[in-house]
C-alpha cells in the first residue's frame, strides 16, 4: 500500500475558512509576501502555508478572500481531488509553478486538520519515527565578500552552509571557504532562464567549482557537451533541485541520481509528494528537503516532512531567522531536534 493510500480515507469535516497574510524582508533583499490558510471544523484548525513568490499572486488571493467551495464532508482523497479540480487563482498565475505552490497549501492544510479531527499525527498514523533534522544555511556571497558568512560562523560554529557559486569565485577565496569545513553543497542555478539568479553554463567554472570543493554536493548543473564531459568524474555528488517536480521528472533526468531535493510545495497534489517519497525510498535515491522563504506554518510542515523521510541529508530546511538580513542570536543548531506537536501536521 502506498503512504497516501494510508491516508487517503481520513474523514475530513471543513464548516468554514480564511486567509492570512504574512509578509517579512528577508536576506535575498525582498520583502516576501505568502498565505496561510486556515481550515476549520470539529473545533480544530488545520492550517497551510502559499508560497507562491510572485507578491501580486499573493495580493490577489488575499483581496479576493476565502470564496472557494470547501466546506463539507469529505475524505482527505476527495477533498484532493476536489481542491485540484477548482481554480485557485482570482488573476491568472504570473508563473506555472505557483499552481502547485497553491494546491500544497490547500492540501496541506486539510491534511492538518484531517490528522487533528482524527487524534493523530502524520508519523503516528504512518508508525513512523521522527528523527533529527540535519540542515544546512543558505547563503549568497555578494560582490565576493565573505565576511558576513565567516561572521556568522563565528557566532554558529557548528553551521553548515548551502552557497551559490558565482563565475568571479577566484581560487583564493574558494580555499577559504574550503577552509571553513563548512560547505556542504554548492548550487550551479544553471537551470534558471531569465531570472535574476541566473550563471551561465561555463565549463571553466563549473569545473573549478567541483574541483576547488570535492566535498561538497553540486546542485543543478547546466549539462551541455562541455560541462557534462567535465562534471562526468562529479556525478556521485550531482544534485537536482529545480527540475523535480515529480517522478517523472526523475525519471527524465540524464542520468540515475544519487540524491534530489524533494520540496512538498513544489510537488503540489500530496499524492504526487508521497508518491515521490515512496519512489526515492525504494530506489535508494537519496533525498533532502529545501525551503521556499516560508513565514508560518509552512516552514515548520518541511521540517516535520524532512524528519519524517529525509532527516540526515543536507536539508535545506533552516529556521526562518537564518533568513533575516541580519540573523538573531539563541537560532537552534543543526540538527534540529525533534519538535512535533501532539496532533496534526506541525513542528516548532
Amino acid at each position: 500500500m502506498s503512504t497516501f493510500d494510508r491516508i487517503a480515507g481520513l474523514p475530513l469535516e471543513i464548516e468554514g475558512y480564511a486567509l492570512e497574510p504574512r509578509e517579512q524582508n528577508v536576506s535575498s533583499g525582498f520583502l516576501r509576501r505568502t498565505t496561510t490558510i486556515h481550515l476549520a471544523g470539529g473545533g480544530h484548525e488545520g492550517l497551510g502555508e502559499d508560497v507562491a513568490y510572485d507578491g501580486d499572486d499573493q495580493e490577489a488571493l488575499q483581496r479576493a478572500g476565502a470564496v472557494q467551495p470547501l466546506t463539507g464532508s469529505w475524505t482527505l482523497a476527495s477533498y484532493c481531488e476536489h481542491v485540484e479540480g477548482l481554480d485557485l487563482w482570482p488573476e491568472p498565475a504570473r508563473h506555472a509553478a505557483s499552481v502547485d505552490y497553491r494546491i500544497w497549501a490547500y492540501e496541506s492544510a486539510a491534511l492538518d486538520l484531517a490528522l487533528r479531527q482524527a487524534g493523530t499525527t502524520l508519523h503516528g498514523l504512518l508508525g513512523r519515527e521522527l528523527r533529527p533534522v540535519t540542515f544546512v544555511c543558505s547563503k549568497r556571497i555578494e560582490d565576493a565578500d565573505i565576511a558576513p558568512l565567516l561572521a556568522l560562523l563565528e557566532r554558529y560554529p557548528t553551521l553548515r552552509f548551502k552557497l551559490d557559486p558565482q563565475p568571479e569565485w577566484d581560487d583564493a577565496l574558494i580555499a577559504r571557504l574550503v577552509a571553513t569545513g563548512a560547505i556542504d553543497s554548492l548550487d550551479y542555478k544553471g537551470l534558471y532562464e531569465g531570472t535574476s539568479v541566473d550563471v551561465p553554463a561555463d565549463p571553466v567554472f563549473y569545473r573549478r567549482i567541483a574541483e576547488g570543493f570535492p566535498d561538497a554536493w553540486l546542485e543543478d548543473p547546466k549539462l551541455t557537451p562541455e560541462t557534462d564531459a567535465v562534471l562526468e568524474p562529479h556525478r556521485a555528488r550531482i544534485t537536482w533541485d529545480a527540475p523535480i517536480h515529480s517522478v517523472d521528472d526523475i525519471d527524465a533526468l540524464p542520468f540515475a541520481p544519487q540524491m534530489v531535493n524533494v520540496k512538498p510545495s513544489r510537488f503540489g497534489p500530496l499524492r504526487e509528494l508521497l508518491r515521490a517519497y515512496d519512489t526515492c525510498a525504494e530506489r535508494g535515491i537519496g533525498m533532502y528537503g529545501g525551503g521556499q522563504f516560508e513565514l508560518g506554518v509552512g516552514r515548520g510542515q518541511i521540517q516535520y516532512m524532512a524528519s519524517l523521510f529525509h532527516p540526515d541529508g543536507p536539508n535545506d530546511v533552516a529556521p526562518t531567522g537564518y533568513n533575516e538580513p541580519v540573523p538573531p542570536d539563541g537560532l537552534p543548531a543543526s540538527p534540529l531536534p525533534v519538535a512535533a506537536h501532539d496532533l496534526g501536521l506541525r513542528w516548532g
